[in-house]
């Protein structure tokens, strides 16, 4: 990969990633989803390690409705706080309900948008 299409690559997410509302989520594998080929949920994770200020990098949990990252960031529930800064509420297994959080970009509302999966997180 040349460096003008890795920054492109991690510009793509970004622009998903900057494009949350306050108050709302998306997970790792439903950026994935939308970016298409060559992207997963790992890969998004990798590139929100290196987000700037400039990218609401705490809005995107895991699939289970959690941060995942313990370990990465100090301290270590960082990422809740902010996100329950803007109206994000967890349960006590510290999670939140995605039913209710999760964003959908409008473009995609209403829309099965698989890749090799057969569960989409586009489902109404």
């Amino acid at each position: 990969m040349t460096e003008n299409s890795d920054n492109d690559y991690r510009d793509r997410v970004f622009r998903v990633v900057r494009s949350i509302p306050r108050g709302r989520v998306m997970t790792y594998g439903q950026i994935a989803e939308i970016l298409g080929e060559g992207y997963t949920p790992r890969t998004v994770g990798f590139v929100m390690h290196s987000s700037n200020d400039k990218t609401p990098w705490h809005r995107v949990i895991n699939a289970q409705g959690g941060c995942s990252t313990r370990g990465l960031v100090l301290p270590h529930d960082k990422q809740q706080r902010m996100l329950e800064a803007e109206g994000v509420s967890f349960n006590e297994r510290r999670r939140c309900e995605l039913q209710k959080y999760l964003w959908i970009p409008a473009e995609l509302k209403g829309k099965n948008k698989p890749r090799a999966k057969k569960v989409s997180l586009f489902k109404n």
